[in-house]
């Protein structure tokens, strides 16, 4: 069985979420994974049972795209996280703008990100019980940046939190949300997509060149049993054959 993890971005500490995504992986003698920092490899995700992506600000070109939705169609499984579906860019005012530049790709994977509050604790709630990924979870509540996205195609909410509130350093700011995606699958011809958006982490140096040194090491949903509990069941719903 084959995966391919794509780790790339800003803001966030890669080399931690890259080791530990890999040391999951690893429980599975049958997967072989290949890594890479981007979406040009297209020889490995065409080959591949299972995409993994944890990026920020990291998006296919138009052909890239293409062929995500054809290894989509004929039956591969994408799990995608946190940031995979994210476009940032600070605007003169220092405000940041999550524009609408690669429409394509976004329908691709769901929702389009568009802003999020401070890190602080919120409530998770199960929205599917019925469905094989949520089976025996409870609601939970976890610390993590809070993911507000614009939804971009039809997706199957799992898990889902709710805000209402100002998110003031983004130009899509104010939100009133009673339902905010937080696991959600979306089925594309023979495969699908599995988007959860926890998982936020930092080190000192990763909001370079904005900030030198970022005094506050983040782990958030690294930090809890449920998001690796989560993060495996996802691997086994992106390879079926798995014992």
């Amino acid at each position: 069985m084959k995966a391919h993890l794509v780790a790339a971005g800003k803001y966030h500490d890669i080399d931690f979420a890259r080791l530990e995504l890999l040391k999951l992986l690893a429980e599975h003698p049958q997967i072989r994974t290949s890594v890479a920092s981007d979406y040009s490899d297209t020889d490995r995700i065409e080959a591949a049972d299972l995409l993994i992506t944890y990026t920020c600000d990291l998006v296919p070109t138009t052909e890239q795209t293409e062929v995500l939705r054809a290894f989509l169609e004929r039956g591969g499984r994408w799990l995608a996280l946190h940031g995979t579906n994210s476009i940032l860019r600070i605007a003169d005012d220092g405000i940041v703008d999550t524009p609408d530049d690669t429409p394509d790709f976004m329908a691709l994977v769901g929702t389009r990100f568009t802003a999020h509050p401070p890190i602080e604790p919120f409530k998770v709630f199960v929205t599917r019980p019925d469905h094989p990924l949520t089976e025996g979870l409870r609601d939970f509540r976890i610390e993590d940046e809070l993911y507000l996205s614009r939804r971009t195609a039809e997706i199957d909410v799992l898990l889902h939190t709710s805000f209402t509130g100002q998110c003031s350093e983004f130009r899509d700011a104010d939100w009133n949300e009673p339902q905010v995606p937080v696991l959600y699958e979306r089925k594309l011809g023979q495969g699908a997509v599995l988007y959860l958006t926890l998982g936020h982490c930092r080190g000192h140096y990763d909001m370079l060149p904005a900030t030198k040194f970022w005094p506050h090491p983040q782990r958030c949903g690294w930090n809890y049993p449920v998001f690796y509990e989560l993060l495996r069941r996802g691997v086994r719903w992106g390879m079926p054959g798995l014992a």
